[in-house]
C-alpha cells in the first residue's frame, strides 16, 4: 500500500469533518467523548446583515472555548461585545461548563477580556513582532471542594 501526501490551501467541510472525527475518536479512546456543543450568537441589523457575533463550543469536561468574537467597528463601544460574551458564557453555564478559555493578541482584544474577568495563562511574545499572542481563561462557576 502506498501513501501520498498532498498540499492544498483549504479544506472542504467534509475533509475538515474527517479530521475532527478522527481526533474525537482518538480522544474518546483515552478519556471518553468530549460531548462537544457548538454555540453561536449573531448580531444582525434589520436587513439581516451580520454586524457581529460570538462563536465557540463547550464540552462535557466543563470548558467553554471561545473561537471568535467580533463586532463591526461602527458598533464598537456600545457594550455589544460584552453582551455577546456574556450570552455565550451564560449558555455554556446552562450546559454545565464551569470555565472558559480563548486566545487573543495584545493589539486586539486581550485587555477587553481581562477587564471582563479573564486572566492570561500563556503568552507568546513577539507574535507578531512587538506584540504578543495571549491565552486567557476565566472561572465561570466557583467550584466548592
Amino acid at each position: 500500500m502506498t501513501h501520498e501526501i498532498n498540499f492544498q490551501q483549504t479544506l472542504t467541510h467534509d475533509e475538515q469533518q474527517i479530521l475532527w472525527d478522527g481526533i474525537e475518536q482518538a480522544i474518546s479512546a483515552k478519556v471518553g467523548k468530549t460531548g462537544r456543543h457548538d454555540l453561536c450568537f449573531l448580531l444582525r441589523d434589520d436587513q439581516g446583515e451580520i454586524l457581529g457575533g460570538v462563536q465557540g463550543n463547550c464540552d462535557n469536561w466543563g470548558w467553554l472555548w471561545i473561537d471568535s468574537l467580533w463586532v463591526s467597528e461602527s458598533l464598537r463601544g456600545q457594550g455589544l461585545g460584552k453582551k455577546l460574551l456574556y450570552m455565550i458564557e451564560d449558555k455554556a453555564i446552562a450546559l454545565e461548563c464551569t470555565h472558559s478559555h480563548l486566545t487573543s493578541f495584545t493589539f486586539q482584544a486581550a485587555d477587553f477580556y481581562k477587564n471582563l474577568g479573564y486572566s492570561v495563562f500563556g503568552e507568546l511574545e513577539n507574535y507578531p513582532l512587538g506584540h504578543s499572542r495571549c491565552w486567557l481563561k476565566k472561572e465561570l462557576v466557583t467550584l466548592s471542594m
